[in-house]
């Protein structure tokens, strides 16, 4: 279980359920890369019935078969549609559009749409609040947790923002989802070992995209490993300290660099199965663990 949940973002998740009900619909902004564990489960609670928008962001970054696998897996969801962005296009001029194709104009109301946007630390959904203002509004950088407060931004007659900070859970249950948020840069460095995110990084592209890793790093044959991968990009890329031996630091920075700037090539870091699998694996051990709580708490009333 992975732990990062800032004082502000606890106050932000308070701040999400007292101005819910006042609003016509939600926006979460997700990673392309990861469309299932860059989703809010308690988003997904609060929101209920709600008409919403999953808005995949950075997908110039993701792997498109993939992705696409991924829209119609969001879509099967009644009241959900789906809109793709990516930092070099301005695919996010169509969300007004959408938004009102969700919810048409209604009689003797005002036409205004009021959508809270929201969406996890560091996946641009600043960028694209400034992109689709025509101005600079929101704070944006390549570091989670930017955004700090609530505001309201009036995009045109008929639709009001209300923007949130970037909003993780308490608890990430799924390990395999910690380790992707850490690799994209959702969650800041304190939360995880570098070395641990890059050998992560490294065993993930092994086993999805060796073709990548052949070709980016020039290695013949593939390593059989991650730590291996480590090793040998390393010595490419001139990442040793005295004595000959491997800076893994060093090393393990410069993967993930060159990860979250899609150098490695685009990727998708989960499929809806694999997530699904894993949701329910997490499941499992949590109930266990209660299971096992309460027996304990069972012997010592006795």
């Amino acid at each position: 279980m992975i732990q990062w949940y800032p004082g502000h973002m606890h106050r932000a998740g308070k701040e999400f359920a007292k101005i819910l009900p006042q609003v016509d619909l939600v926006i979460e902004v997700l990673d392309a890369r990861l469309p299932g564990s860059s989703q809010n489960p308690l988003l997904s609670k609060l929101r209920r019935d709600k008409p919403c928008i999953k808005l995949l962001n950075k997908a110039d970054l993701a792997d498109p078969e993939r992705l696409r696998t991924w829209i119609a897996s969001l879509e099967r969801h009644s009241q959900v549609r789906t809109l793709v962005c990516s930092t070099d296009d301005n695919a996010i001029a169509g969300l007004p559009g959408l938004c009102r194709a969700l919810l048409p104009v209604r009689k003797n109301r005002s036409s205004m749409v009021y959508a809270l946007i929201a969406g996890i630390p560091n996946v641009g959904k600043s960028t694209l609040i400034n992109r689709l203002a025509g101005r600079s509004i929101a704070k944006t950088g390549n570091e989670a947790a930017l955004t700090r407060r609530q505001q309201r931004i009036e995009i045109s007659a008929e639709l009001t923002l209300i923007d949130t900070p970037g909003m993780l859970w308490p608890n990430i249950e799924n390990p395999q989802s910690g380790y992707r948020l850490a690799a994209t840069g959702a969650i800041r460095e304190t939360a995880l070992e570098m070395q641990d995110v890059a050998s992560f990084i490294a065993e993930f592209l092994l086993e999805n995209y060796p073709e990548r890793v052949l070709g980016r790093y020039d290695i013949d044959p593939l390593p059989l490993s991650d730590v291996e991968l480590l090793e040998m990009i390393a010595r490419k890329r001139g990442c040793i300290i005295s004595g000959g031996r491997v800076d893994l630091e060093k090393v393990s920075r410069l993967l993930i660099a060159e990860f979250r700037a899609g150098d490695i090539g685009r990727v998708c870091l989960e499929t809806p199965q694999s997530f699904a699998a894993e949701a329910e694996q997490a499941l499992l051990i949590q109930a266990e663990k209660t299971a096992i709580k309460e027996a304990r708490k069972a012997l010592r009333r006795r």
